[in-house]
């Protein structure tokens, strides 16, 4: 069944981001149906407070797939993912200030006792993100072979795959637990409001609304 022509989907993220964009979505005025704060809930798609709003809960990275393809009209991702894959179909007009991490190469603690990276002149490296990985290194003159892994990515030393991973890292916690440590920073990662372009040429009022109401409410934090 095709959706009503009137009908603004917001694609949230599961998970931590979702947490944090929780108040912000409260702030404007955008309630989901109570069953949407269930997480044993096996819905994915849920209705608003307010008629034409609905919102769907996908994993991070198919935020910026279903805004991209139209299939939702806006959406909340971290620019490590708009980075990633770089679809010239989603604007991204706000900066939410929400999934505050950074993107950083990380390898074991006992390496970097003797590493000097301004040798670096090829390295094979575990991550969730070979494209933005290729360019950071590429813009160093260094040749870089991505190893492409959604999950697990301390193991990857452990277990002799690579010797260094690109990987979000927030407190240091889970790097520190696997005997990693932080080389240098690719990104400072954050998330944005994203909207599709067409949308928003096609439903100006509509789409560029709730943007407004993602506005007025970060003024009003």
């Amino acid at each position: 069944m095709s959706r009503p022509n009137n009908l603004l989907t917001l694609a949230l993220p599961k998970g931590r981001i979702l947490d944090e964009a929780m108040p912000l979505l409260a702030r404007a005025g955008i309630e989901p149906e109570p069953d949407f704060a269930n997480e044993n809930s096996r819905k994915l798609r849920f209705a608003t407070n307010h008629p034409n709003v609905t919102v769907i809960r996908v994993r991070s990275f198919d935020v910026a797939t279903f805004v991209a393809f139209g299939a939702a009209e806006i959406g909340i991702a971290g620019n490590d993912v708009l980075m990633e894959f770089g679809y010239p179909e989603i604007y991204a007009p706000l900066d939410l200030g929400i999934g505050r991490c950074r993107l950083s190469v990380c390898e074991p603690a006992e390496l970097r006792r003797t590493d000097n990276p301004a040798r670096w002149s090829h390295v094979r490296v575990a991550t969730k993100y070979p494209r933005i990985t290729e360019a950071h290194f590429a813009a160093r003159g260094v040749q870089a072979e991505c190893i492409k892994l959604n999950g697990a990515m301390e193991l990857a030393p452990q277990l002799g795959l690579c010797r260094r991973i690109v990987d979000l890292v927030s407190t240091g916690s889970t790097l520190k637990a696997n005997g990693l440590v932080e080389v240098e920073t690719v990104a400072d990662i954050s998330s944005r409001l994203i909207v599709n372009r067409a949308a928003l040429k096609t439903r100006p009022a509509d789409v560029g609304g709730v943007v407004d109401r993602f506005r007025e409410a970060l003024d009003a934090a």
